[in-house]
């Protein structure tokens, strides 16, 4: 059976697709990150938006107190 493509929400926005070349791009790119960098960080700490977000908040910090 096919994906129902009519059927999106919250949850395809609260995730980040590593497979994904464009969403790994925008992850990257919103937050100063290489998109190795990006990807590294999808591969550690999952594909939750929120837990991402944060993560990438952190390496920005230790970026800048080096």
């Amino acid at each position: 059976m096919a994906d129902d493509k009519t059927n999106r929400g919250e949850r395809d926005r609260a995730r980040v697709s590593g497979s994904e070349p464009y969403e790994v791009e925008y992850f990257a790119s919103k937050h100063g990150l290489s998109q190795e960098q990006a990807r590294e960080l999808i591969a550690s700490v999952g594909n939750d938006r929120e837990k991402l977000d944060q993560a990438a908040a952190g390496i920005k910090g230790e970026r800048g107190n080096g």
